[in-house]
């Protein structure tokens, strides 16, 4: 691995560069932080893709890229006079060592738990009105609900075991195939946004991250209905012409592989 001097050195390259490239490229002279704002979400997604696939030389990669979004960002402010990258390091740095009163201060703490609570507490006394002013409002839905869910327990307000919320599951569930029965949309709806944030909350107290539980659902049936796909086509078969018995054969082979 690189030493330190080396690591600082590569900084300062980047640093570097982007000077040059925002200086005399017609493209890097022309974007703005709304310019960009889309590509960063792509970036941060593609990232979030590699992590996935556990592919760290695709993570290493997709860290460069943003990496160049946030130097990129700062440089843009810098042109306004209203911050640079020195500036967001160093606030980064206070906000880190403020929040972190167990390492940089005589707070003790037991656990993780106790360092997730002083750090909603801290923030609340930072002015903050409410622990969910953190939680963007552009999130989508189930990173939201996640995130949230998160928020309030740092302050206590969550249950006691993975028990407790399961029954929880169970009960949204009823609920929702009562609506079902009922025939009103709306309710339908509402009752199965309630079986989705406790299915999320279920996952929290799992253990488990509901966004990368699904994504790597998403990423098998692809693989597999992509297989399927493949198999009809070699069979010299349409899809839209084959009945699901026909294609429960090859999709149990996808299974198998």
């Amino acid at each position: 691995m690189n030493s330190r001097k080396a690591q600082i050195e590569a900084f300062e390259r980047l640093l570097t560069i982007m000077d040059e490239l925002r200086e005399q490229c017609p493209w890097d002279r022309k974007q703005t932080m709304q310019t960009l704002r889309h590509l960063t979400i792509e970036e941060t997604y593609e990232l979030g893709d590699a992590i996935l696939d556990n592919d760290l030389q695709e993570v290493k990669k997709e860290l460069g890229d943003l990496l160049l979004h946030i130097v990129f960002y700062a440089r843009i402010g810098s042109e306004s006079g209203d911050f640079d990258m020195a500036d967001v390091a160093n606030d980064i740095c206070e906000k880190l060592i403020h929040r972190h009163p167990h390492i940089y201060g005589d707070v003790k703490v037991q656990d993780e738990e106790e360092v997730k609570k002083n750090w909603e507490n801290i923030k609340l006394r930072e002015g903050k009105k409410s622990v969910l002013e953190g939680v963007p409002g552009s999130l989508p839905a189930l990173v939201k609900a996640n995130r949230i869910q998160d928020k309030v327990a740092g302050v206590g307000f969550d249950w006691e075991e993975p028990r407790q919320v399961f029954q929880k599951v169970q009960e949204e569930l009823a609920e929702l195939q009562q609506e079902v029965g009922s025939g009103s949309a709306d309710a339908i709806e509402a009752e199965f946004g309630d079986v989705l944030f406790s299915m999320v909350n279920y996952a929290r107290f799992l253990d488990i991250n509901p966004e990368n539980a699904l994504e790597r659902t998403n990423k098998k049936f692809i693989k597999r209905f992509q297989y399927l796909e493949k198999r009809a086509k070699e069979a010299g078969k349409s899809l839209k012409d084959m009945s699901l018995t026909e294609m429960d054969v090859f999709w149990e082979e996808a299974k198998k592989l």
